[in-house]
C-alpha cells in the first residue's frame, strides 16, 4: 500500500509541475527537471535515444485528439533532427540525383522525349518561292572561280585589292577592315573585304550578311565558296525585291576575321589594346537579321557534292533561332533535294544510336564554347547565323547550292522582325528532330542539385554534436538519467517534453572556412592567367607547373589548416559545405546559359560531393580501403588530368589544345576557361583538402 501511495503521490506531483509550467509561462517551451517517478502512472511513448517524451494526461483525456497528434508529430520531428538514419540519407539522395540525371539524358533520343522540327514564324515561307539562279549564272560562276584561283596565287595584299575590285565592279559600296590579335605571343592578323548591297525597298534599318571566308575552318582555301558569294552578289544586285540591305563579307579566315568584323559593326569606337587591334568599319547599315556562310572548298575544276553539313554552334554555346536552321534544311532537302547532316554524321539512320551520337557531339561542341565556323562570332551579338558546308561526292553542283542560298535569303527577307518565334535553346538529334529546353534542362539541374543536397547535409552535421547510434526502444523509466533537462511544450491540455539538448545547436565557427573558400577561389586567377597569357613555346611548361601545383596545393592547405591553424572537424565540414553550395548554385545557374558545359563540369565534379576525410587507423583496414576509390577519383578527375586525357583521346598535341584554349579566351571571348578554373578547380582543390585533412589529423 505504501508503494502504491508513493506512486500516486509522484503522479500528482508530476501533474502539478506540468500544470504549473503551463500557467506560469505563456511561452511555447520551458525547462523542467523530471525525476524518475514522474514517469509512473502515465501512458508513455518513449524513444530516449532520440530524446523526446509525450505524456497523455488521463484526467484530460477528453482533449482535442488533433492537438495531441500535432504535439506528438512536433516532438517526433524535433527528434528526427538527430536521427542517424536521416543524417546518413543525403549522400544516397545525391547519388540518386546524379544517376537520374544521366538516365534522363539517355532517354532524350526516344520519340517520347523529342519533337519533330517545324517552322514557327509563318512569314518566313521557306521554299514557297521559285528560284531563278542558274542558266547563264553558271558561266559567271566559272569565270569568278577562275579569277579567285588566280588571286590565290598572288600575295595577300594583291588578293585583297583584287577582291575589292570585283565587288566594286558588281556595284557594291566596298571597304577593307584591318584586324590583329595577339594570343600567347603569336600574332594573328588579316583583312576583311566587304561590300554593301543596298536593298531597293530597304530603309537602312535591317540587313543580312552573306559570308565566304578565304580559308575555311579546316584551313582549306574556299575557292568555290568565294566565287559563289561573288556570283550571288551580282545576281542579287539585279533583283528589286530586297527589303533589307545585304552585306557580302570576305574575311581572311573563318574565326578571327568574322569576330573582328561583327564586333566592329556593333561598336561605336574601337580602342586598340595589347592583345586586340580592330579597325572601325567605314560602311554600316541597320540591325543584322541573319547571316549565312558558304563553305565550298573546291578548286577551279570543280567538284560535285552529296550533302550539306549545317554548322550552327556559336561561341559560349549560343545557338541560332531554330527557325533559321529549319528554313535552311527545309529549302535544301524539301525544295532542292539535297540531304542535310549535322556534326559530320553523314550516314545518320535516325535510330537511337545515331541520335545519341548526334546529341553527344552537340553537347561536346556546345560545352567547348569555341567557334566552329564563320557563323559562330555572330551569335554573341544576337545575330542568328549558320554555315552551309558541302560534303561527300554526289550529283549536286554549285548551281544547286546557289539556289539554296537564294531561297534562304529570300526567306529571311520576308521577316518583319528578328527571329523570335521558335526556340533558342535546344539539342538537335538530327536535322528533323530536336529536344526543347524543358525536356533536357532537368538533367543538368539534377546533377547540380546533388551538390546542394550534400552541402546542406554537411551544414546540418556541422551544427550537431556526436550522434548516438540508434538503440532499441526502452520501456523502463528508471533508465533515464536523473536530472535530465527537459523542455515542456503545452498546447491546451497536451504537454510534450523534449530533451533540452535536442533544441540546442552547436555554434559554428565560420570565419576560417569562409576565408579559405574565398582564398582558393581567388587563387584560381593564377592558373587561368598562366594558361592564357604565356608565350606559345611556354604553354606546355606552364601547364605542367599548374598541374604540379594543383596536386600540391591541397596537401599543403590541409597541413596548414589542421596542424598550424588547429581547424576542427566541424570547420572542415563547413568549408566543404560552402564549396559544394557555391558549386551547385553556379552550375544550376550556368545550365540556363550553357547547358552542356554545366552538365559536363557537374558530372566530372560529382565525386567531390562524397569526399570525406580519410581516416588512418590500423585497426580499421576496411574503412581505409573504402576511402581509396574516392582518392583515386580525385586524382584522375582533376582539370589538368582531364585536359591531358582529352589530348590523348582526340590524338591532338597538348600544345595545340592549350593554344586553342588560349585563343578562345583572348580572341573569341569563350567562357569555358573561366568555368573550369574558377568554378571546377577551386571545388576540386577544396575536395582534396577535405580528403587529406583526415590523413593529417589521424596519421603519424
Amino acid at each position: 500500500m505504501s508503494k502504491k501511495r508513493s506512486v500516486e503521490a509522484e503522479h500528482e506531483s508530476f501533474e502539478e509541475s506540468v500544470e504549473t509550467a503551463g500557467e506560469d509561462s505563456k511561452r511555447s517551451g520551458e525547462e523542467r527537471d523530471c525525476g524518475d517517478g514522474a514517469m509512473l502512472g502515465f501512458e508513455v511513448f518513449e524513444e530516449r535515444k532520440q530524446g523526446y517524451y509525450v505524456y497523455n494526461n488521463p484526467r484530460v483525456a477528453s482533449g482535442s485528439l488533433k492537438s495531441t497528434i500535432t504535439m506528438a508529430l512536433s516532438a517526433r520531428l524535433l527528434a528526427l533532427r538527430r536521427s542517424p538514419i536521416l543524417l546518413k540519407l543525403p549522400p544516397y539522395l545525391s547519388l540518386l540525383c546524379i544517376l537520374i540525371g544521366i538516365a534522363w539524358l539517355l532517354l532524350l533520343p526516344l520519340n517520347e522525349y523529342s519533337r519533330q522540327t517545324y517552322i514557327s514564324e509563318n512569314a518566313i515561307l521557306p521554299g514557297q518561292v521559285h528560284t531563278y539562279f542558274g542558266g547563264s549564272e553558271h558561266n559567271i560562276f566559272r569565270a569568278y572561280r577562275q579569277e579567285v584561283w588566280t588571286l590565290g596565287q598572288q600575295s595577300d595584299e594583291e588578293r585583297t585589292t583584287g577582291l575589292r575590285r570585283v565587288l566594286n565592279d558588281i556595284g557594291l559600296k566596298t571597304a577593307v577592315q584591318d584586324w590583329r590579335f595577339e594570343v600567347a605571343g603569336e600574332r594573328i592578323e588579316g583583312k576583311n573585304v566587304y561590300g554593301l548591297l543596298q536593298g531597293p525597298r530597304a530603309d537602312a534599318t535591317e540587313a543580312m550578311v552573306m559570308i565566304a571566308a578565304w580559308k575555311n575552318f579546316d584551313g582549306e582555301v574556299n575557292y568555290s565558296g568565294v566565287a559563289l558569294a561573288l556570283t550571288m552578289a551580282r545576281y542579287f544586285k539585279r533583283w528589286s525585291i530586297w527589303s533589307k540591305d545585304i552585306f557580302v563579307l570576305l574575311p581572311d579566315d573563318s574565326t578571327y576575321g568574322p569576330e573582328a568584323w561583327v564586333s566592329a559593326y556593333h561598336s561605336t569606337t574601337a580602342v586598340p589594346t595589347a592583345s586586340r587591334n580592330v579597325s572601325a568599319l567605314s560602311i554600316k547599315a541597320g540591325a543584322l537579321q541573319g547571316a549565312v556562310a558558304l563553305d565550298y572548298p573546291v578548286g577551279p575544276w570543280g567538284k560535285r557534292f552529296d550533302k550539306l553539313d549545317v554548322y550552327y554552334d556559336g561561341i559560349n554555346g549560343a545557338l541560332p533561332n531554330l527557325d533559321l536552321l529549319n528554313t535552311a534544311v527545309q529549302v535544301a532537302s524539301g525544295q532542292m533535294g539535297i540531304g542535310c547532316s549535322l556534326h559530320g554524321i553523314t550516314d545518320h539512320k535516325d535510330n537511337y544510336e545515331d541520335r545519341l551520337k548526334c546529341l553527344a557531339k552537340g553537347v561536346m561542341k556546345q560545352a567547348a564554347g569555341h567557334a566552329t565556323g564563320p557563323h559562330s562570332a555572330f551569335m554573341s551579338y544576337h545575330v542568328d547565323a549558320i554555315t552551309l558546308k558541302t560534303v561527300g561526292d554526289g550529283w549536286h553542283d554549285e548551281m544547286t547550292l546557289g539556289r539554296v542560298t537564294e531561297s534562304v535569303f529570300r526567306s529571311i527577307n520576308n521577316l518583319l522582325e528578328k527571329f523570335h518565334q521558335s526556340f533558342f535553346f535546344y539539342i538537335l538529334l538530327n536535322t528533323n528532330r530536336f529536344v526543347s529546353i524543358g525536356s533536357y534542362l532537368p538533367a543538368a539541374m539534377l546533377v547540380a542539385g546533388s551538390f546542394t543536397i550534400n552541402a546542406l547535409a554537411l551544414w546540418v552535421l556541422s551544427g550537431k554534436g556526436p550522434v548516438e547510434k540508434p538503440g532499441k526502444l526502452e520501456a523502463h523509466p528508471t533508465d533515464k538519467p536523473e536530472g535530465e533537462k527537459m523542455v515542456a511544450f503545452k498546447s491546451g491540455s497536451d504537454v510534450t517534453l523534449v530533451a533540452k539538448e535536442e533544441l540546442e545547436a552547436v555554434e559554428r565557427r565560420m570565419l576560417l572556412p569562409a576565408t579559405v573558400v574565398l582564398a582558393v577561389h581567388l587563387a584560381s586567377v593564377v592558373p587561368l592567367y598562366a594558361l592564357t597569357h604565356v608565350d606559345k613555346a611556354s604553354l606546355v611548361f606552364a601547364f605542367s607547373a599548374v598541374a604540379i601545383a594543383s596536386y600540391a596545393f591541397p596537401a599543403y592547405l590541409s597541413l596548414l589548416l589542421v596542424r598550424f591553424m588547429n581547424a576542427s572537424s566541424q570547420q572542415i565540414q563547413v568549408m566543404q559545405s560552402f564549396s559544394l553550395l557555391f558549386l551547385g548554385a553556379t552550375l544550376s545557374t550556368w545550365a540556363t546559359i550553357n547547358f552542356s558545359l554545366a552538365l559536363l563540369v557537374g558530372l566530372l565534379a560529382a565525386p567531390l560531393s562524397f569526399a570525406r576525410p580519410i581516416v588512418v587507423d590500423r585497426t580499421k583496414h576496411v574503412q581505409f580501403a573504402l576511402h581509396l576509390p574516392a582518392a583515386l577519383f580525385w586524382l584522375v578527375l582533376s582539370p589538368p588530368a582531364v585536359l591531358s586525357g582529352l589530348s590523348m583521346y582526340t590524338q591532338n598535341n597538348l600544345s595545340w589544345i592549350l593554344l586553342e584554349i588560349a585563343k578562345g579566351w583572348s580572341a573569341q571571348g569563350a567562357w569555358s576557361d573561366l568555368v573550369v578554373w574558377s568554378v571546377w578547380w577551386p571545388a576540386w582543390v577544396l575536395g582534396g583538402t577535405v580528403l587529406l585533412s583526415g590523413i593529417v589529423r589521424t596519421g603519424p
